[in-house]
């Protein structure tokens, strides 16, 4: 058996392993993530420890585990800790009620779903998509909690919205490298991104509208989650919302949305202050720069966010109740970040053993139709690797040595790719992880019914609009 066949035969067993293991027994999947992250290793190839030889070093499948556990959590970790501190006040005070039911007045509530869809589509273009989740929790539990609406319908809503943006729009850091690495003008490739991706959006509506019917999930009082089977009288009315919030003392909107809108804002700005930056080098190093930089970092923004819910929502609360609503939030995200940090082990097993790089190179040398092949190439990165960031990376700059060979605008070369990123959302990928352990699905295939089917069914409206856009655009 050659390498390359032995590496794909590796991820397979891996995947199948972890999927029985969750399925069909009692092993945790935090367990069943290191084991298929373990057992792909082995099988594609890796030895156990390092080995050094000379001045080359092999990275064993132990170090691989652990390296990929530690990097997911480095940048997921803080972030989730300080969200669910200040989710916790949020929900405890009040405060993410005042936000629902401000909400549902302005917009209505057979609207709260799109709002939210596109208040994930907007944020994305300049906040990391799994922070936003953890930033937008508790409002979407208290808007659940008040309409009735099941959390995992409105979730799902945001997450897609989310998504989007992340895969498509500069300048997240997956398409503004893909339009580096091709050529590609950055105001194009805002424009057309954005454009491809509201298609995408109306029609994976219709299948998260559904879901939200078959999962029928409410948040509790307690934190966790209840699911029964859906009815139409489960929903409030605009009037029965009313009267249940009329006897409610709730805080004031200002001190209510205070928490979430200045972290965004503070990433907002740093994101396009950067982007200034590359144009003028010259305020690099700058009081603002250093500023800016320092405050629009996202666990420095989510931290100022957790001290403005603090002393704007709870300051004339006991020191002990307020530590005690904080400890009782951050109870249940031990798991949630075991799983994540297991998510990262499995990719960079798969990255470091090598399998990205023989299913990209094996792609692109078969007969596809030119526009799909960027596509196929990111699909089966994020397949494998479970970073979209890296799978647009990956395609694209495997992308540009065909550039010149394939009859292919390097703009369609580039969205191309980053549709093909979208795809295969599923349990090497860290948001997959924290979605799921923020609206309590337990269940794999409550799991894959969401963030995976979603993934997909925007995929393959992307491969539409590809084989569509290559008629016109060359």
């Amino acid at each position: 058996m050659s390498d390359a066949s032995r590496m794909i035969l590796g991820l397979i067993i891996g995947i199948g392993l972890m999927i029985f293991l969750v399925m069909k027994t009692k092993v945790h999947t935090f367990i069943a993530l290191l084991l298929a992250a373990l057992v792909t290793g082995l099988i594609g190839g890796m030895p156990i420890n390092d080995v050094v030889s000379g001045s080359k070093k092999t990275v064993g499948v132990i170090s691989a585990i652990q390296d990929g556990f530690g990097s997911t959590l480095k940048s997921t970790g803080i972030i989730i800790g300080l969200g669910v501190m200040m989710g916790g006040i949020l929900e405890a005070s009040g405060a993410a009620e005042r936000l629902a039911f401000t909400f549902i007045k302005r917009l209505g509530q057979k609207h709260i779903d799109w709002a939210l869809a596109i208040t994930g589509w907007v944020v994305a273009i300049p906040v990391f998509a799994d922070s936003a989740i953890v930033i937008f929790a508790p409002l979407v539990k208290a808007l659940s909690s008040v309409t009735g609406i099941s959390v995992v319908g409105l979730a799902l809503a945001l997450a897609c919205g989310l998504q989007l943006t992340h895969c498509l729009v500069p300048p997240t850091p997956g398409p503004l490298t893909a339009a580096g690495m091709l050529g590609v003008d950055v105001g194009q490739m805002i424009f057309v991104g954005a454009l491809v991706s509201i298609p995408m959006l109306i029609i994976v509506m219709f299948y998260v509208k559904s879901i939200g019917k078959k999962i029928y999930q409410l948040p509790l009082e307690s934190g966790e989650f209840e699911r029964r089977d859906f009815k139409k009288e489960y929903i409030r009315t605009m009037d029965e919302v009313e009267s249940v919030m009329d006897t409610k003392k709730l805080p004031a909107f200002g001190a209510s949305i205070a928490p979430i809108i200045v972290p965004i804002l503070l990433i907002f700005v740093k994101t396009f202050w950067d982007m200034y930056k590359k144009g003028n080098t010259s305020v690099a190093g700058s009081i603002p720069d250093t500023l800016i930089s320092l405050l629009g970092a996202p666990i420095v923004a989510l931290g100022i966010g957790t001290i403005l819910a603090i002393y704007g929502l709870v300051g004339s609360v006991d020191k002990k109740k307020v530590l005690g609503i904080m400890d009782l939030a951050i109870k249940d995200t031990g798991a949630i970040m075991l799983i994540t940090g297991a998510g990262g082990s499995l990719g960079n097993v798969i990255k470091v053993a090598g399998i990205g790089d023989v299913l990209g190179n094996a792609i692109a040398a078969t007969p596809l139709p030119a526009i799909l092949i960027p596509f196929i190439i990111a699909a089966c990165m994020r397949l494998a690797l479970g970073s979209a960031t890296v799978a647009i990376t990956t395609a694209a700059s495997i992308s540009a040595g065909l550039i010149g060979t394939i009859s292919v605008s390097p703009l369609l070369m580039a969205i191309s790719s980053c549709v093909g990123a979208i795809s295969f959302s599923y349990f090497n990928d860290s948001g997959f992880w924290v979605f799921n352990g923020m609206f309590g699905l337990s269940e794999l295939k409550d799991q894959v019914r969401c963030k995976t089917a979603v993934s997909l069914i925007m995929a393959a409206v992307g491969i539409v609009e590809l084989l569509l856009m290559g008629l016109f655009i060359r």
